[in-house]
């Protein structure tokens, strides 16, 4: 019997006529007002109308696969499922255990975890999966070997775009994405794993001149981690930084959070300012990339 892979990321609407469902399943059924929705609708449109984000997690699933195949011939089945959009994870996880599947591992594509992010897709996969399946369950996997040194590329290839004479002014900032303040109360490590990935990839890079912020807050009454990425941006110019490196370190493919809350809304924040901006390249379905997961699934058994 093989070993199930279920690989799991927050999903994102595939046509701009799927936005509202999903919107309302986010918001864990209370559909969202007009105005939210012509809002998330609106950003949508900004980078073309839909997300990018499906096709880049199929094509990451099936890099993994692909590497572990090449890897490990035969032993493993990876199943793709969503926290929000079809296919939904517990479809997947309930079809390795319909299947006959006796031990699965639970892969996120996100590099950190926390209580209220990755800990529940590993929460409601089991609960999907039952008693009878053997569930691994990879928490934060940002240490693992070679992920580290690949952001550090790109944050050295986005630094080689910058004029030398403007290297002293220039400063790497790391972000993820925000989450309320409240996990902040029972001791959630994600802020730590956060400054900790970013301070280590900073060293690998060779930069000293670095900074974390948090981006993409969710519109609601509760308050967030920060300090944004916009009021860090701020920052910076009026210390007299001059250009920006741009290191989205939380996310791992091109998505709304990239496209629109960097590529847009931060570069026309750093514009305003007077701030030159640039970001490095997404990992997407980079075949280095795709082959560190793999190793990261074959060392959890």
């Amino acid at each position: 019997m093989k070993t199930g892979v279920l690989v799991m990321a927050y999903g994102t609407p595939t046509t701009p006529s799927d936005v509202e469902a999903y919107y309302t399943r986010i918001r864990h059924g209370r559909p969202p007002t007009p105005e939210l929705l012509a809002d998330l609708v609106r950003r949508y449109d900004a980078i073309g109308g839909a997300s990018p984000l499906a096709q880049r997690t199929a094509d990451q699933v099936k890099g993994i696969a692909a590497a572990l195949e090449r890897e490990v011939p035969g032993e493993f089945d990876v199943r793709f499922g969503s926290k929000y959009e079809p296919p939904m994870l517990e479809a997947t996880a309930a079809s390795f255990r319909d299947d006959g599947f006796t031990k699965v591992v639970g892969l996120v594509l996100a590099p950190h975890s926390s209580s209220m992010s990755t800990v529940q897709y590993m929460q409601r996969a089991k609960e999907a999966l039952g008693n009878a399946v053997d569930f691994v369950e990879i928490a934060e996997w940002y240490e693992a070997p070679g992920f580290l040194e690949l952001i550090g590329t790109r944050v050295n290839e986005a630094l080689a775009t910058i004029p030398l004479d403007r290297r002293a002014t220039t400063e790497v900032i790391f972000s993820a994405h925000s989450l309320p303040e409240k996990i902040l109360a029972s001791n959630d490590s994600y802020p730590d794993q956060l400054r900790d990935s970013a301070r280590r990839a900073a060293e690998l890079a060779g930069v000293e001149a670095w900074d974390i912020a948090w981006q993409s807050a969710g519109r609601t009454a509760d308050p967030w981690i920060g300090p944004d990425i916009l009021t860090v941006l701020r920052a910076k110019r009026d210390s007299g930084v001059t250009d920006v490196v741009s290191c989205p370190i939380g996310f791992v493919a091109d998505h709304l959070e990239v496209l629109f809350d960097i590529d847009i809304e931060a570069m026309a924040g750093a514009h305003e300012i007077g701030l030159n901006l640039v970001r490095t390249a997404s990992l997407n379905d980079d075949p280095k990339f795709t082959e560190i997961l793999a190793t990261v699934v074959r060392n959890a058994l």
